[in-house]
């Protein structure tokens, strides 16, 4: 009887239910109005602060699809995982740093499974590195309909 007991739980660890996507963009945070004005753009000159490398999605996909951007830092500095924010750029923008906040690591951010409805998405990555200095990067995701 114990084993079966044993058995039973281990099994419910093992299919306690199936494995969900992390929602990045609500339903109703796709339908805000799109930012008003010109969106910043890449910075020209010597900078020796973070750099942050959009890696994928590639083109078009489905949702849920992998959200990996890369860190770089420079001159012996360290990435600050805590400095990172992300931003879906709308009016008003979107905060969705507490919801890749778990998927940040000091070498960039690696979200497996990330669920947005189709549309396109212009998202802003700040970061610092341990010297203060910032780095950021613009992108857009394109979530094709499933």
């Amino acid at each position: 009887m114990r084993k079966i007991l044993l058995g039973l739980v281990a099994a419910g660890l093992l299919f306690s239910g199936v494995s969900r996507a992390t929602q990045l963009i609500t339903e109703e945070e796709a339908k805000l109005p799109p930012p008003k004005g010109a969106v910043a753009a890449d910075r020209r000159g010597i900078l020796r602060g973070p750099k942050v490398e959009f890696v994928s999605p590639g083109e078009s996909v489905a949702s849920p699809l992998k959200l990996q951007l890369k860190f770089e830092s420079f001159g012996g500095a360290k990435i600050d995982p805590e400095s990172v924010k992300v931003m879906f750029l709308r009016t008003p923008n979107v905060d969705l740093t507490s919801r890749v906040k778990p998927f940040v690591q000091a070498d960039g951010i690696n979200m497996q499974d990330a669920e947005l409805p189709p549309g396109d998405y212009t998202m802003r990555v700040d970061i610092k590195d341990s010297d203060g200095r910032p780095g950021t990067a613009i992108f857009t995701l394109k979530v094709a309909p499933k």
